[in-house]
């Protein structure tokens, strides 16, 4: 039996040795290759904080102390060390969630993926602990992968160093890295600190009494600022958060568990909020993910496991790229164009971009508040500027897009990646929001490609509006082949098709055509007679959409949000303005959590197949009185 099978949970881990700990390091390390070149999921932020997890769950006792993890992602070792090995199906329907989640264990605490809320829950539980009697019991954040770049994380250091009656530990994972290079001043700072070589001699000196005398690390930083031998250079442990109250033990050396021990136990003696500082080597063990291609070991689909190249070659476009090309060649005619982004670069595209136009593009770190009302800040200043995230980060923003863009009628365009379902990153990711949210704002307008030729079309018309916020939203994956329409009208609206009989107008929302299109080619081989219209700008709701529902027995909008405060609403609303009774049906997404499976398996379970919404069109349009038609 190896050491890991030996682990069923964290108080097994306290009957292993320092040596055998090394062990049980380098064999989660393999496990961790192994599974999830499989499967896919994030590999390189796991490989970094193997050493680390174990050290706290060493020195702390799950689940009677809390351990929060932010951002979630780097959560792998903690579900292996609290007995969940399985990850055969990691990331799958009935596997296991690539976040911490209640449901699979007493250990996981907080589910949101979202960066830099983990130091307010830890402020909130030690609060409720110390105001419940629960003295006993510690709070642990692990923080890192960029998430010390959200102003929330410093939001809550500020009251976390107010109040010095708790049992808080925050655990720096300083990996220098979120999905790529950590930007912004602090970044710099501890990159001058993992970089100093008075901090390497410090370390190399330092590393030498913790194993002789079992000195803690603050301890040992001042007594070489008291011996005055210039070593430790002039940064000071203090001087990483200036003008805190707090307690802190560092730099560690994350991947040294007798250290890391070492500063935990100290932390526990303190009683009182303390940061540790520990600095990790993300993809750490494993040669492809410390290479120059480091940043594509931050979560990769099936890999190699010995080369780490990809099993599933990429033939087409995806929607990303299509935005990445296009934004490169507006960008080429504009000088005023520039690019926003949130610690993401790479994954929304804007990699051409950068590498083109180098001095136009603004990574923020994982700060969505400040990148938008920024933006408004450089549309006021004469630039239009492309703000570039995942659609579910866009709910961070909401009251900077209505009150800093939409209040002061700023040019600000912002591009929505992986609107929609999402799959196998769960409730988190899935860009379900941003409609029902947006539509909200006034004067805003949004836009849903249906494919690679109406994304460029739409961007093009985006960014040409200099007094309002406007949105372009689309999915994860492929692009799809080009749906041509039979013609456009006077509004913008595509039709895409016409029926025999206009019995049902089908309001299709971006990548959805093509669904709709099966669902009238089901009703039309049962006599129900259909259009189908692909509004392009689904807000402000079209006249001409408004004018065809007049015309037609039942009007059915698919998209892909939520149901709740959703286009087909809208539409709803406008008919009822327009004093249109046409009956209308609002196909999308239930008003809850979805949980991780893949894109198919979630259309399914929702009814978003053609099958499914054929079936409740026939059923409902059986009987229905067919109002006067006119020609489209």
């Amino acid at each position: 039996m190896n050491l890991l099978d030996r682990i069923r949970g964290p108080i097994d881990l306290g009957k292993l040795s320092l040596q055998e700990m090394s062990l049980l390091a380098a064999e989660i390390r393999a496990f961790l290759v192994e599974n999830v070149s499989k499967t896919g999921g994030h590999l390189g932020p796991n490989l970094g904080v193997v050493e680390t997890t174990m050290a706290i769950h060493r020195v702390f006792d799950s689940p009677t102390d809390s351990i929060i993890f932010d951002t979630g992602h780097q959560s792998y070792v903690h579900k292996i060390l609290t007995g969940r090995k399985d990850f055969s199906n990691l990331r799958s329907k009935n596997g296991l969630a690539g976040y911490p989640q209640r449901i699979e264990s007493v250990h996981d605490i907080v589910e949101s993926s979202h960066a830099s809320s983990s130091l307010s829950w830890a402020d909130g539980i030690a609060k409720a602990y110390r105001l419940t009697g629960q003295t006993d019991r510690y709070v642990v954040a692990l923080i890192g992968d960029g998430a010390l770049t959200g102003g929330m994380a410093w939001e809550a250091l500020n009251n976390i160093s107010d109040d010095n009656d708790r049992k808080l530990v925050i655990v720096v994972n300083d990996n220098g890295r979120s999905y790529a290079p950590t930007i912004g001043g602090f970044a710099r700072y501890l990159n001058d600190v993992r970089t100093n070589k008075n901090y390497r001699r410090l370390y190399a000196a330092s590393k030498k009494l913790f194993y002789k005398f079992g000195l803690p690390g603050r301890l040992i930083y001042s007594a070489a600022r008291g011996a005055g031998k210039g070593i430790f250079g002039t940064f000071a442990p203090r001087g990483m958060f200036p003008n805190l109250d707090i307690k802190y033990i560092g730099p560690i050396d994350g991947h040294d568990i007798a250290a890391l021990e070492q500063a935990l136990q100290q932390a526990k003696k303190y009683g009182s909020p303390v940061i540790v500082h520990t600095i990790t080597q993300k993809g750490k063990g494993y040669e492809p993910a410390m290479g120059d291609d480091a940043d594509q070991f931050h979560a990769v689909g099936q890999i190699d496991a010995t080369t780490g190249k990809a099993l599933d070659v990429k033939t087409k476009q995806s929607w990303t790229d299509v935005f990445g090309d296009e934004i490169v060649e507006i960008a080429a005619k504009r000088d005023d164009i520039v690019a926003v982004t949130g610690a993401m670069l790479i994954p929304v595209g804007l990699k051409k971009f950068a590498d083109r136009f180098p001095n136009r593009v603004f990574d923020v770190g994982i700060a969505e508040q400040h990148a938008v009302t920024s933006s408004a800040g450089m549309a006021f200043g004469g630039l239009h500027p492309v703000v570039a995230i995942y659609a579910t980060f866009m709910n961070r923003a909401f009251d900077q897009v209505l009150m800093d863009v939409a209040l002061h009628k700023a040019g600000v365009t912002f591009v929505l990646d992986r609107a929609g379902v999402t799959g196998p990153d769960g409730p988190s990711h899935h860009g379900v929001w941003d409609l029902s949210l947006l539509q909200l704002v006034p004067g805003i307008r949004i836009a849903a490609p249906r494919d690679s030729t109406t994304l460029k079309e739409e961007l093009n018309e985006a960014v040409k509006i200099d007094n309002a916020p406007t949105v372009l939203r689309f999915a994860k994956g492929t692009a799809g082949e080009p749906i041509i329409a039979i013609k456009r009208l006077q509004d913008g609206v595509d039709v895409l098709q016409v029926g025999n009989k206009q019995d049902v107008l089908i309001v299709s929302v971006g990548n959805f055509a093509e669904l709709a299109l099966s669902v009238s080619e089901i009703l039309e081989t049962s006599g129900v007679g259909c259009t189908v219209v692909d509004p392009r700008w689904v807000i402000p709701v079209a006249n001409s959409v408004i004018e065809l529902a007049g015309q037609h027995r039942l009007v059915v909008t698919i998209e892909d949000g939520i149901r709740v405060g959703g286009i087909g609403t809208r539409v709803r609303q406008e008919m009822r303005s327009a004093g249109v009774d046409t009956a209308l049906n609002e196909v999308g997404l239930p008003d809850r959590f979805i949980d991780h499976a893949s894109r198919a398996e979630i259309l399914e379970e929702t009814g978003l197949t053609a099958e499914q919404i054929a079936s409740d069109i026939l059923a409902q349009v059986s009987g229905t009185k067919v109002p006067h038609a006119k020609q489209i």
